[in-house]
């Protein structure tokens, strides 16, 4: 009997333990995101950038996309664009994010099938799958479009080449699982186009399947 009380103690004692790490750990994570969500309206109001498209303020767009990051297996995507007018389309920022997803995911594979495949590939499969990779991000981008969550999108004055201008930020979600989904859609219409891609089907889908934007 006493061999089971010491016993439940010592369970009692560290669950205990366990709770109140928890509990600091979220006060320091709490703590460490107001920090740094201090820091990010200081940095972006301090360089002239304002909202874009929104009624919202700055302040309250960067808190909705970070509790929208917060959520389980989701990253972040950024679209880029410069124009001499506001009415910069929202279609351009998009395709900015697109392309940089898709160049992203297409080096990402590229250095798995480099590091695990290179050795058994010939040199005319590798110089074959060099093709492929051009394809599948083309591929991507279209396939990507649907699944990017828009955020929100800033901007600011510029000067390009002496002239006026604006420089413009778009944020996106995206959901791991239906980004995943998406990057074996491309993969299939790419590999069309591929006998190396087709060859090594079974191997090129697993990469894909785990490749993930890292934040």
């Amino acid at each position: 009997m006493k061999k089971i009380l010491v016993c439940l103690l010592a369970v009692c004692l560290g669950m205990s333990f366990t709770a109140s790490a928890q509990t600091a750990y979220s006060k320091q994570k709490a703590k460490q995101a107001k920090k740094e969500y201090k820091q990010k309206v200081k940095k972006l109001n301090k360089e002239g950038w304002q909202v874009f498209g929104s009624s919202h303020t700055l302040e309250m767009a960067l808190l909705n996309h970070y509790e929208a990051l917060e959520k389980d297996n989701v990253a972040e995507v950024v679209g880029y664009a410069t124009s001499a007018s506001k009415n910069v389309g929202k279609d351009k920022l998009m395709m900015s994010a697109c392309t940089a997803y898709a160049q992203m995911i297409g080096s990402n594979i590229k250095g798995r099938i480099v590091e695990d495949m290179g050795s058994t590939l010939t040199t005319e499969e590798l110089a074959e799958f060099d093709h492929f990779y051009s394809a599948y991000e083309n591929k991507v981008k279209a396939e990507i479009r649907g699944e990017l969550r828009p955020s929100y999108s800033i901007f600011r004055p510029v000067k390009v080449h002496g002239k006026d201008a604006f420089e413009f930020e778009a944020y996106y979600i995206i959901d791991e699982a239906a980004a995943s989904r998406a990057r074996i859609r491309a993969f299939q219409a790419a590999a069309k186009e591929s006998a190396v891609a087709q060859k090594y089907a079974d191997q090129v889908s697993k990469f894909i399947e785990e490749a993930f934007v890292e934040e």
